[in-house]
């Protein structure tokens, strides 16, 4: 008996949950129908795309508010980062305000600086100059300014130019010489140039002894810096195609030329600007022209750098430096100095000027005269 009531309870009890099992399954069902049947009202539309119930076309407003239908990616550029130039500013007695001045107008973050000034200055106007560029900020911030703290002794005789230049490319690349002997031919041109850095890293590395061996042959030359870059590369294979025959500078010599070129006024202002050079000489130390240069081509104030794309403040009544607040380094914004120098770097790469001026040979006889000439001499002054 005990066994028929136990079976009771137990069939009583499982027939009462299959009863609630029931009573939740049919709303379950009801419930799925209906969810069916509005995702099919989604998806149904016009042939022309929109969407044919007004319920899903409030829904569809509604979110089209908020959410970007079609998400268009972020072009990506092509074209390369911005050239990065390494510059010596090198300057003697007196000339330690103008280094300052110069290091200005040509900064950028991207770019490194050395700057120097020779043993003939005093050691005050060094102390002033190394102080510069120790506590200025964006120096500091972008540790791209260095210097050469041992005055170097700088002449024009000798191979002390050369190696002045050489000895602030060793401070950027931490260089080291190499050597082994090799012949070469002589070059001569101008004592400005733009180096390429495959090519400093050549005349520091010096791999093939090349460029160790022309410095010491042009310790008997008067101003090396005509002879020795042009030398080394005119007779490197790997170089001797990379050259472009000028450098970038706008001078105006006597006629017939003397030692020095005359010194630049405003009366060269227009010559200067038409030239589309990005470089001048010779100016006198705070001389007016610099001035107009500073205001009209480089838009540049007393004491500020010349602003760029880096540079995001504004300029104030007060005179305040719109690179004061630096932006995005690696933004440039071209203007008018751009369009000229690209006139004259076009000119200088077209067919007539470009393959047929490079790394030209004077003639045998006269190259050797000039050498012999210039040995005997330094030769003769130095037996004496």
């Amino acid at each position: 008996m005990k066994r028929l009531k136990s079976y009771y309870s137990h069939f009583r009890h499982h027939q009462g949950a299959s009863a609630d099992r029931r009573r939740w399954i049919f709303p379950l069902a009801i419930g799925s129908l209906f969810s069916l049947f509005l995702l099919l009202l989604t998806t149904v539309s016009s042939p022309a795309g929109v969407p044919i119930f007004p319920f899903y076309r409030s829904i569809y407003s509604f979110s089209s508010k908020f959410v970007e239908p079609k998400l268009q990616p972020l072009p990506v550029s092509t074209l390369p980062p911005p050239p990065r130039f390494a510059y010596l500013i090198s300057g003697s007695k007196g000339d330690g305000n103008m280094l300052k001045r110069t290091l200005l107008a040509l900064y950028h973050p991207n770019n490194r600086y050395v700057v120097h000034l020779d043993a003939e200055s005093p050691p005050e106007e060094r102390a002033d100059l190394a102080d510069f560029v120790r506590d200025h900020r964006v120096f500091v911030k972008f540790g791209n300014v260095k210097m050469i703290t041992k005055a170097n002794l700088v002449t024009y005789r000798g191979p002390t130019m050369v190696a002045n230049t050489l000895h602030a490319a060793a401070i950027l690349l931490q260089g080291r010489r190499r050597s082994v002997p090799t012949a070469f031919k002589l070059f001569t041109g101008s004592a400005w140039m733009v180096l390429s850095r495959p090519f400093i890293d050549y005349t520091i590395w010096g791999w093939d002894n090349l460029p160790r061996t022309t410095l010491m042959y042009y310790s008997n030359f008067i101003s090396s810096p005509e002879g020795y870059f042009h030398t080394v590369i005119c007779n490197a294979l790997e170089f001797r195609n990379t050259t472009v025959n000028s450098d970038l500078h706008f001078i105006a010599w006597d006629n017939p030329p003397k030692q020095h070129p005359h010194h630049l006024t405003i009366a060269d202002m227009d010559k200067m600007v038409e030239s589309n050079a990005p470089f001048a000489r010779k100016f006198r130390q705070d001389d007016p022209v610099l001035d107009r240069v500073d205001s009209e081509l480089l838009s540049r104030g007393p004491g500020m750098f010349t602003p760029g794309g880096w540079c995001i403040g504004s300029r104030g009544e007060n005179g305040t430096d719109p690179c004061s607040i630096i932006g995005n380094t690696t933004v440039v914004r071209p203007g008018p100095g751009a369009k000229r120098l690209e006139t004259l770097i076009g000119s200088l790469l077209s067919t007539e000027n470009f393959r047929p001026r490079q790394c030209k040979m004077m003639k045998k006889e006269k190259s050797l005269i000039a050498f012999i000439e210039h040995v005997s001499i330094l030769g003769t002054g130095n037996e004496r």
